[in-house]
């Protein structure tokens, strides 16, 4: 490629142009460019949710049930707007994998954020049948996997 340093840093090539701007739209010096809320799901990327991290010091598996704690339900309590919507989702008990597909995250995202919460006594995890007899409850997995499909 031939162009100037100054030049190269402000070139975006046409795939990132067009997902920066829904429908191909592309910006003009000095024009300022609206996008449609409904448009735009998120602009951060799903791992700057978590700082980088890939774990959590709370290991969870994708069927653990969770719910919000007394502690959980104090706004004041939740500091990032993730923790916020965790909390609201969890006021009924739902897996890892239904937050995740909930808040359109990845299983990794969910199972950090929710881990995180967990630690912080904000969220309750509770028992499973796989976590008392050491087996898998397979009639839980068949209906995360109904859910999944249903996706």
């Amino acid at each position: 490629m031939n162009c100037s340093p100054l030049s190269c840093a402000n070139s975006w090539g046409p795939a990132r142009a067009e997902a920066a701007h829904p429908g191909g739209q592309r910006a003009h010096r000095g024009v300022p460019v609206s996008l449609d809320p409904e448009e735009v799901t998120s602009l951060v990327r799903p791992y700057a949710r978590t700082g980088g991290r890939t774990t959590s010091d709370y290991d969870l598996a994708l069927e653990a049930l969770v719910s919000t704690s007394e502690l959980g339900l104090d706004r004041n309590a939740l500091g990032q707007p993730e923790h916020q919507s965790i909390a609201s989702l969890c006021q009924d008990v739902r897996s890892v994998a239904e937050v995740a597909a909930l808040l359109s995250v990845p299983l990794g995202v969910a199972r950090v954020l929710v881990g995180d919460m967990a630690a912080l006594g904000l969220l309750v995890v509770h028992p499973t049948a796989s976590a008392q007899t050491g087996q898998p409850d397979v009639a839980f997995l068949e209906r995360v996997l109904d859910g999944l499909r249903r996706l």
